[in-house]
């Protein structure tokens, strides 16, 4: 089968469409033809050797597709699934954990089915988890018109938040807006001042910082005494240590740095939140913005466009065609 494959970390060139051999599945797993592959940030950090992965490995975590086999019979063949967290779906053919599956219905594009479950259950464990936003609630989201961003920005606006969003261009900004921001900035000096002026003059409840480097310091200076800084990205780099009395100079504030693994680590979280995710799509409460599709073999470009913020909403690589879409 057809893959990408990183033989050695580094930029996106080290991306290779490669033959290797189709996996095989264990009994815990399920064997799925891919059809489409989501292409998010976490990528880029394993292509990166940010975070750690023996090489050779293929990229990519999530995706859908249907089943081919299930070793326990359990799942029937062509059922079409979507999911998160296996590593190697930027391939023709993925093993899947079955803890990690969720059946898509037809009512669901595969376009959005493969790229629904990482930035979806991102934005649900930060609104739902991290700082449980309701009615009166107010919060700022960096990347704004990133895919997380606007999945984001719609499940704050249906708990009744008020949601300032931050952008970096004026088509991104008209992107925000209609996901239903209430007032939308963008990146210079002076943010946290601007934000605190249109919130009543006093920080918000909760920042949710998926940018980093760039914008840390900003995200410490618009929250209001005892909120929370939720540091969910590096889009911009990673942040420098800091000493934590900041926090208390800044009033007593939280800080957190979470992570998917550790939002869907308790026993059927990961379904749940998953589930939450479908039903809001069904529902029309929330919608993915799918704006760039690439062939498999061109993962290399889909890299440089995510990070070169050439992008906005969902990316995805298309693997094969899929007959019901």
């Amino acid at each position: 089968m057809h893959a990408i494959q990183v033989t050695e970390t580094g930029g996106p060139e080290v991306l290779r469409y490669a033959e290797v051999d189709s996996p095989q599945p264990q009994s815990h797993e399920v064997l799925v033809d891919v059809i489409v592959a989501g292409v998010n940030y976490i990528d880029t950090y394993y292509r990166e050797g940010i975070y750690n992965a023996a090489t050779p490995f293929i990229a990519g975590l999530e995706g859908t597709g249907r089943v081919v086999h299930d070793p326990k019979g359990e799942i029937a063949p062509g059922t079409m699934v979507a999911w998160d967290h296996a590593f190697g779906s930027y391939a023709e053919q993925v093993c899947v954990s079955r803890d990690r599956l969720v059946a898509v219905p037809e009512e669901i594009s595969s376009d959005v089915a493969g790229s629904m479950l990482l930035q979806g259950m991102t934005a649900h464990y930060l609104t739902h988890g991290v700082y449980q936003l309701g009615e009166g609630a107010s919060c700022l989201v960096t990347a704004g018109a990133g895919g997380v961003g606007l999945i984001l920005t719609q499940m704050a606006k249906a708990l009744g938040a008020t949601v300032y969003s931050v952008v970096s261009s004026p088509e991104k900004e008209k992107l925000a807006y209609e996901a239903g921001a209430d007032q939308v900035f963008f990146y210079d000096s002076g943010l946290a001042e601007r934000v605190r002026r249109y919130n009543g003059g006093r920080g918000v409840d909760v920042v949710y910082d998926g940018v980093g480097k760039d914008t840390f310091q900003e995200s410490l200076e618009a929250v209001r005494p005892r909120g929370t800084v939720a540091l969910f990205g590096a889009a911009s780099g990673a942040v420098e240590p800091i000493d934590p009395q900041i926090l208390n100079s800044h009033g007593s504030i939280f800080l957190t740095r979470p992570s998917l693994g550790a939002w869907t680590s308790q026993e059927g979280e990961f379904q749940m939140r998953a589930q939450a995710v479908v039903q809001m799509l069904l529902d029309g409460d929330i919608t993915f913005n799918v704006t760039a599709s690439y062939p498999l073999k061109d993962a290399e470009q889909a890299h440089r466009d995510l990070q070169e913020r050439k992008t906005t909403g969902s990316i995805i690589l298309r693997v094969r065609e899929d007959e019901s879409n």
